[in-house]
């Protein structure tokens, strides 16, 4: 009996301290959980149709995704004035640049999200411009979109936008291949260079590939060359190149020193260098064959 009472005193004081410490574990987490699910995004009914067509314009072939785009655009425009509203305008001009899907649409799509920071202005993140005044920036300055926003943040994401291509500008870099060979930057004056930055796991680096190998092919023997540039390990990117039977430059970046120093914070991004070393063509995201065309013609391919 007295073991038996013993263990029944202990097995009553563990408890009595197991509860005090769960006690103590739900006032500490219970504040950091509801604060997560604050931060939690909540769609309203108008909204959530739109998030779901987000979600699947990627599955759309391109002339009824260029539609679908402009309509989204249109839709998101009419929605009422929430940073909900701000998020949808630029998850969709985030997708609208993944090739060329019409610039009326593009155009809808960046007087949407114009007029969506125009009504809910974005607080700066961590001083710098919120993301979604770099992308309007970025559709101005680089798809030649026309935006009539009048904000400070707007200016100063066009300032910084300048200043990177600046330094794009006088960027330089000795990286390896996947067979041995030694790039550098600046030793290809007189040739035409395409630097693309990519990796394996993006769907629209992939989608643009066979179109490079195409362009490397048709215009090599006239001073072309592209660099491919990836941030991950050999292991994962050589299977992939063999198995797409890539024939052009890939260098590897793991340490990302150099999607640093070419700011790059989102891919895939492609750089065009004239003969004599000037950048003279970029592109924020995939682009189409016809598009590469038209960059390569800024260089003075034809």
């Amino acid at each position: 009996m007295k073991i038996r009472v013993s263990l029944n005193i202990r097995t009553a004081r563990t408890f009595i301290v197991l509860l005090f410490l769960f006690s103590v574990k739900v006032l500490l987490v219970s504040p950091l959980v509801v604060r997560a699910q604050k931060q939690e995004t909540v769609w309203s009914p108008q909204e959530k149709p739109i998030v779901d067509q987000l979600h699947g314009l990627r599955k759309l072939p391109d002339d009824v995704r260029g539609q679908t785009t402009k309509q989204l655009a249109l839709q998101i425009r009419q929605l009422p004035a929430t940073k909900n509203k701000v998020d949808l305008a630029n998850g969709l001009a985030d997708l609208s640049t993944e090739g060329d899907f019409g610039r009326d649409a593009l155009q809808e799509v960046t007087t949407t999200l114009s007029d969506a920071l125009r009504e809910q202005p974005q607080p700066d993140e961590k001083g710098e411009p919120a993301a979604s005044y770099i992308e309007l920036a970025q559709l101005a300055r680089y798809e030649q979109m026309q935006v009539s926003l009048d904000a400070a943040s707007y200016k100063v994401a066009m300032a910084r936008l300048e200043a990177d291509d600046l330094r794009r500008q006088h960027a330089d870099f000795v990286l390896t291949d996947l067979r041995g060979k030694t790039w550098e930057l600046k030793n290809l004056r007189g040739k035409v260079v395409l630097v693309n930055f990519w990796a394996t796991w993006c769907p629209p680096c992939r989608k643009e590939m066979p179109d490079l190998e195409l362009l490397q092919q048709r215009f090599k023997d006239q001073g072309f060359v592209v660099l491919a540039i990836s941030d991950e390990e050999r292991d994962k990117v050589e299977p992939f190149i063999t198995e797409h039977k890539i024939t052009y430059p890939v260098l590897l970046d793991p340490g990302r020193k150099i999607n640093d120093l070419f700011r790059v914070d989102g891919i895939p991004k492609s750089f065009v260098y004239d003969r004599d070393g000037k950048l003279v063509a970029q592109s924020i995201d995939m682009r189409t064959l016809k598009q590469f065309l038209q960059m390569l013609g800024q260089a003075g391919l034809q």
